[in-house]
């Protein structure tokens, strides 16, 4: 941003703050608009399969206005790092409403979860499918099957848990950088050390959708298996870093 386009920022927010004018809101949201295209750039590569990128940016907008309407300068935070949470905010919340997963798919979720966690201590190591399964009493496929349609509730589940722990770290800290939250050393380092210990093919799905902005069906063509399976897999490694950035 140019001097001269703080200069103008800055005044629409004195005179904002002063009178309240509806004007000149609408002014500063149409200034920050661009805020809202950044973090659903950001968040694309995880919801493009299950939404549109036009029903992304009209809940961006709506947080966009929400950060308008409750920002206080007094707060000592700018205004930058305040919206773009806000914004993700409120594309998750949508996210979250949405019904991925009924009662019945949930008990199970939480079944496979409850294995997963036991199995990892006695063996001190990630479980496989298989021996969930096994230790389920179920079949490898039903397993597979539950992991496939839990895939966008894990998603929501590890982004909701990811946006509370940024929010906090944010608003913790006496940083003024905008993109403070995407930099904290401690949550970086749990998520890279968990990446670190995945096999190679999970790494590989984590590396082509987070970072390659790849869609499920991409990266199932490009390691030669089933869209489903990658969904499986994506979902497992979201069990993962969800239980780590739990504890």
């Amino acid at each position: 941003m140019s001097t001269e386009e703080t200069s103008n920022v800055d005044r629409l927010w004195d005179e904002y703050f002063k009178n309240g004018s509806a004007e000149v809101k609408n002014q500063i949201i149409s200034h920050y608009i661009y805020l809202v295209a950044m973090v659903v750039k950001r968040l694309m590569p995880q919801y493009k399969d299950y939404s549109e990128k036009d029903e992304l940016m009209s809940y961006g907008v709506i947080g966009l206005i929400d950060a308008v309407n409750k920002f206080d300068q007094s707060k000592g935070v700018k205004f930058q790092t305040y919206a773009s949470l806000r914004i993700r905010g409120e594309i998750i919340d949508y996210m979250r409403k949405q019904d991925w997963a009924p009662t019945s798919l949930r008990k199970k979720i939480n079944n496979i979860q409850q294995a997963y966690e036991t199995l990892e201590s006695q063996l001190n190591r990630a479980p496989t499918d298989e021996e969930i399964a096994d230790y389920l009493g179920e079949q490898v496929s039903g397993v597979r099957k539950v992991l496939q349609k839990a895939h966008m509730f894990n998603l929501v589940h590890f982004e909701s848990m990811l946006y509370e722990k940024e929010t906090e770290e944010s608003f913790g800290s006496s940083s003024n950088d905008p993109y403070h939250i995407v930099e904290s050393k401690d949550m970086k380092a749990v998520l890279r050390d968990l990446v670190e210990t995945l096999p190679e093919r999970e790494r590989m799905v984590i590396t082509l959708h987070y970072y390659e902005g790849m869609t499920m069906k991409s990266i199932a063509r490009i390691l030669n298996i089933s869209e489903s399976r990658v969904s499986q897999i994506h979902s497992k490694i979201l069990m993962d870093m969800r239980k780590a950035l739990g504890a």
